[in-house]
């Protein structure tokens, strides 16, 4: 019975011995699925300037993640070296597990680049033109009904309560808050016509695009977002390779595509601090 360690190794196996019979070299980065629209995304422009690299995701949650990863590094039946692993690159769902793999040694120190921030964003119904341009200007237009995801619940409503409560928002609007239960429900909620607006994560609003317009955007410093890193797999098989992404993802042209998605740039709101 193969277990999930040798079934991910036998795919990156196959797959690099159908790319090397291309003559393209694999570039594997073991990702979380929450951010994998953003790598992918990534990947393609990095391909488009690199043509004999192909950049494959292997996608995990985060827990399994970690577990696949310290699988690999602590099976007895196959002890990597340096430059003979089969992951380049890990890209979970947030820093707290870069972090833990760091303590473990499963990561290069010092290789971890920080890529992304999740802004909150207003939205609106895509054909509502008189809209609230701001998050202040809830609190002054005292008929808007505001869909929250629930503080108590979510991360999402965590993340707003905080960002409203910094900005002296929370308590003047706080009767008017019409209170979801997750993400999605605040969806439902705006394109029912039971919230005038909602709040959002920026890729989540990005995504809906097509029934949903965004109207403001969080501003560096008003709460405190998920931050999105990569880093360097301990036993990466190619490190300059590995380093050449590492510097591309923090670049003018992958920031633009990451923003396009609906992600701000740590890079900036570092600088507007």
């Amino acid at each position: 019975m193969m277990t999930k360690h040798s079934v991910l190794y036998a795919c990156l196996l196959g797959g690099l011995l159908i790319s090397q019979a291309a003559r393209a070299e694999q570039l594997i980065i073991a990702a979380s699925p929450s951010v994998a629209g953003a790598v992918e995304a990534l990947g393609r422009q990095f391909e488009s300037t690199h043509p004999d690299v192909r950049v494959r995701l292997y996608l995990d949650p985060g827990l399994d993640l970690r577990r696949t990863i310290a699988g690999m590094e602590n099976s007895p039946r196959g002890q990597y070296f340096i430059g003979s692993g089969p992951i380049h690159l890990v890209a979970p769902g947030g820093d707290e597990l870069i972090t833990r793999l760091e303590q473990k040694y499963y990561v290069l120190p010092g290789t971890k680049r920080t890529y992304a921030e999740v802004p909150l964003v207003l939205v609106v119904p895509e054909a509502l033109v008189d809209a609230p341009t701001s998050f202040e200007s809830l609190a002054q237009d005292q008929s808007v009904r505001i869909a929250v995801a629930d503080p108590d619940l979510t991360v999402l409503g965590q993340k707003t309560r905080d960002m409203l409560l910094a900005m002296g928002v929370w308590g003047r609007i706080e009767q008017r808050i019409d209170r979801a239960t997750d993400m999605r429900s605040v969806l439902d909620h705006v394109l029912n016509g039971q919230a005038d607006v909602g709040i959002l994560f920026g890729p989540d609003a990005v995504r809906e695009r097509e029934r949903l317009r965004i109207t403001a955007q969080s501003a560096a410093g008003a709460f405190r977002p998920t931050v999105h890193s990569m880093a360097m797999e301990r036993y990466c098989p190619n490190r300059a390779l590995c380093g050449e992404f590492l510097e591309f993802i923090q670049s003018p042209d992958a920031q633009a595509i990451l923003q396009r998605l609906g992600y701000s740039s740590p890079r900036q709101q570092k600088a507007d601090r």
